[in-house]
């Protein structure tokens, strides 16, 4: 799940300044899963796992995604991952279960998702 969660982060990362060529639904999933990773970057700050650097990039490339007219499922997703719910690519779990399977700890799942979003948002336009 992890290299899952990373490897949309860096795909993200890269695909967004061609949004134009992507369908609604696929900015609408872009869109929903960003804010899902958002929360769940939320739930390791609050969790003192990372600090709110990561936090801040991820914000900053939402702002680059096409706004869906309807926000309730972005903001839905956001939700969930402030609850500690991943939602990447039609795929939910717990964070915990992830970090269990995966044999780490949430802090270093949360850092691993924290250092993925800084890299790809030091690709960003300045």
């Amino acid at each position: 799940m992890r290299k899952i969660i990373l490897t949309g982060i860096a795909a993200f990362g890269f695909a967004v300044p061609g949004y134009a060529q992507v369908s609604s639904d696929q900015m609408e999933l872009a869109y929903n899963s960003a804010r899902n990773q958002l929360g769940v970057l939320k739930y390791c700050q609050n969790a003192g796992h990372i600090d709110a650097a990561a936090v801040e990039t991820q914000t900053k490339m939402i702002a680059l995604i096409p706004v869906p007219s309807d926000k309730t499922k972005g903001d839905a997703a956001e939700q969930e991952g402030e609850n500690g719910k991943i939602s990447a690519m039609g795929v939910n779990q717990d964070l915990a279960t992830v970090t269990k399977a995966q044999n780490i700890s949430e802090k270093q799942f949360c850092e691993a998702i924290a250092n993925a979003v800084k890299q790809a948002g030091a690709q960003l336009p300045k």
